[in-house]
């Protein structure tokens, strides 16, 4: 074991500073009740690397759940067979989980048995080194059972012990290993590598739920272009998300892609991305998986509507990873429409507001920016929508329409299919401002009516 101590001035955030006060306090409270008490797991590797990403505290301790209980006031037990115990301080939840054993695998998510134990022994049941780290709120110490500092330094992910059995114990760390390695730039040691190949299909017995969650902090987070080639070089990729997988070698014409194929089109897309939403990372990963089922070659190689097949089938995915219907919708609406950009300055003014208005308009822009500069580099038209947003004001770009569906029956006419086509019409002819008021509006329904109510006039003044 190496140990060692350091000053921790709490971080410069105010919300992290009152959650690092608030995790200090039961930890003080732990060990005035005679029990260890040390910060554990990813908020220490955080803290040996400058400090970021403090927010999360996990609390490890030798005392018992039933005596978490009785020393705290606000707990509850969310796995007590498993040692773990919420305490709320000062509004916040933290998990205060019993130092333990792991014994035998139930289902290669979870251990058959647990036994309370001592910090070493905890430490040996974590995942990987570089998570295995403590440290004493109270005197500074880092504690080192596993080698984790040293691995720290040498930028390597490796696992605690036996890789395979590491593995075996919860095949989510499959992912995280792969998650680590990009997010902090760091290798894989060889031997976890080996053994999270070995037992990638291992990935088929974690929950659909546990799996998107994974690839979301993936994607949203620092190298997502690495993170996903590293899983189709380990084999998860064609596992879990066999679309994207499917894009290694799907060629494209090089006037547009001069960077090679779909897949690396993608990685390249993924590689541009900055703090991005999910809605955003998840668009960028699938935004072209519609290409391998419409490729034709002719004068040269077409993808014909494949933003429409690439949405239908983004929608399909992400149901079996079973996110939620409001995030799938969003991203099936940034594929579907991502193809739309290209057009931007050829647009009627009523069909460039309609863009300008749609919910997921800010992530469609992202999404084409990061698009473009991953193949032709061209940003004409991204400058364009970035100008037009400025110029137009919200009131602009979605006005209240002036014509509702109370003005067509007060002048005669009777509810039906006719009403939604007059006031689409009206509508677009109040976008492209050709109303200057209601009473311009009203005037040009009356026209409209009159001549019948099946032939459209696109001219107020006609």
């Amino acid at each position: 074991m190496s140990e060692s101590s350091i000053r921790v001035p709490l971080p410069p955030d105010p919300a992290c500073a009152a959650r690092e006060r608030a995790a200090r306090r039961i930890a003080r409270q732990l060990v005035d009740n005679g029990h260890q008490a040390l910060f554990a797991g990813g908020y220490v590797r955080d803290l040996l690397m400058g400090g970021a990403g403090r927010g999360d505290i996990d609390i490890a301790t030798d005392a018992a759940p039933e005596r978490i209980a009785r020393i705290f006031p606000r707990t509850l037990g969310v796995g007590e067979h498993f040692g773990v115990m919420i305490v709320v301080e000062d509004g916040m939840p933290f998990e205060v989980a019993t130092f333990r054993a792991d014994k035998g695998i139930a289902d290669g998510r979870r251990p058959a048995q647990v036994e309370f134990t001592n910090a070493k022994e905890d430490a040996a049941r974590r995942d990987f080194t570089i998570n295995g780290l403590f440290f004493d709120p109270g005197t500074g110490d880092i504690i080192d059972h596993v080698g984790g500092r040293d691995d720290l330094a040498q930028r390597v992910v490796r696992a605690i012990g036996e890789p395979s059995l590491r593995f075996a114990e919860d095949y989510l760390r499959l992912l995280r290993a792969i998650r680590f390695s990009a997010r902090f730039d760091f290798t894989v040691d060889p031997a976890t590598w080996a053994a999270l190949i070995a037992a990638r299909e291992g990935i088929r017995r974690i929950s659909s739920e546990r799996i998107f969650q994974e690839l979301d902090k993936m994607l949203c987070g620092p190298h997502a272009d690495r993170a996903v080639d590293l899983l189709r070089q380990s084999g998860l990729l064609a596992i879990i998300v066999p679309e994207v997988d499917a894009l290694a070698g799907v060629a494209q014409p090089a006037e547009f892609h001069p960077e090679g194929d779909v897949f690396v089109h993608t990685l390249k897309t993924l590689s541009y991305l900055e703090s991005p939403s999910s809605v955003l990372a998840w668009s960028a990963l699938l935004h072209d998986i519609g290409k391998p089922s419409t490729m034709r070659v002719s004068d040269r190689i077409r993808f014909n509507n494949h933003h429409i097949a690439g949405a239908a089938m983004a929608g399909d995915l992400l149901k079996r990873l079973k996110a939620s219907n409001e995030f799938t919708a969003n991203v099936v609406a940034c594929i579907d429409n991502h193809m739309n950009f290209m057009n931007v300055t050829k647009m009627r003014l009523a069909t460039l507001k309609k863009l300008l208005s749609r919910p997921t308009f800010a992530d469609e822009l992202a999404l084409h920016r990061i698009d473009c500069l991953a193949s032709h580099g061209g940003l004409e038209n991204w400058d364009f929508l970035r100008i037009k947003r400025e110029e137009l004001s919200a009131e602009m770009v979605k006005p209240p329409p002036l014509l509702r569906g109370q003005d067509l029956i007060d002048r005669g006419l009777a509810p039906g299919p006719l009403f939604g086509t007059i006031l689409d019409e009206a509508y677009d002819l109040q976008l492209e401002e050709k109303f200057a008021d209601r009473e311009s509006a009203r005037e040009w329904l009356h026209k409209r009516i009159q001549s019948g109510g099946d032939h459209p006039s696109t001219d107020p003044a006609a």
